[in-house]
């Protein structure tokens, strides 16, 4: 099983979010937008939604900041089977795949602006970033790795 990093980017004021889910191995990245924000509830319950829909081959863990927003992380575990780890605080080089995407991400969202929560328009961002060559991957896109890692999985299990 792969594992992945989580981890949001705030808007303007705090007041808005984006929670970034990225597969560790292809760098592969899904967004979601957070309604409510960084509330623990909201962002449990939007990541309980999307990560029973996630392949069970990218549902080994996951990896979190030190935020407050995953005070429901055991709900997390308990609804998905996903155990999530934590961070050291003040350790982003813990979780170098998610801080570099980030960054990509603030090329589309820079910091002080209000964020959507429309997941269409997330998606189509997501789906840019997928669809960008990757130094680290030989050139080749997140897409590109994680398709081939899911038709390994596949092939494994036939």
């Amino acid at each position: 099983m792969i594992s992945g990093a989580l981890d949001l980017v705030v808007g303007k004021g705090g007041k808005s979010a984006i929670a970034t889910l990225v597969e560790r191995n292809s760098r592969f990245l899904i967004m979601l937008g957070l309604p409510e924000g960084k509330k623990a509830d909201g962002l449990a319950d939007v990541l309980i939604n999307r990560v029973n829909d996630l392949p069970a081959l990218m549902r080994g863990s996951l990896t979190w900041d030190q935020g407050t927003e995953m005070a429901r992380h055991a709900q997390l575990t308990l609804a998905t089977d996903v155990p999530v780890y934590f961070a050291h605080p003040h350790s982003p080089w813990e979780r170098p795949s998610n801080e570099n995407t980030n960054g990509l991400i603030r090329e589309y969202l820079p910091k002080g602006i209000e964020l959507t929560s429309h997941q269409p328009y997330l998606d189509s961002i997501a789906d840019e970033l997928n669809d960008r060559p990757r130094a680290v991957l030989g050139f080749l896109t997140p897409r590109e790795v994680f398709t081939k890692l899911l038709n390994e999985d596949v092939a494994k299990t036939a």
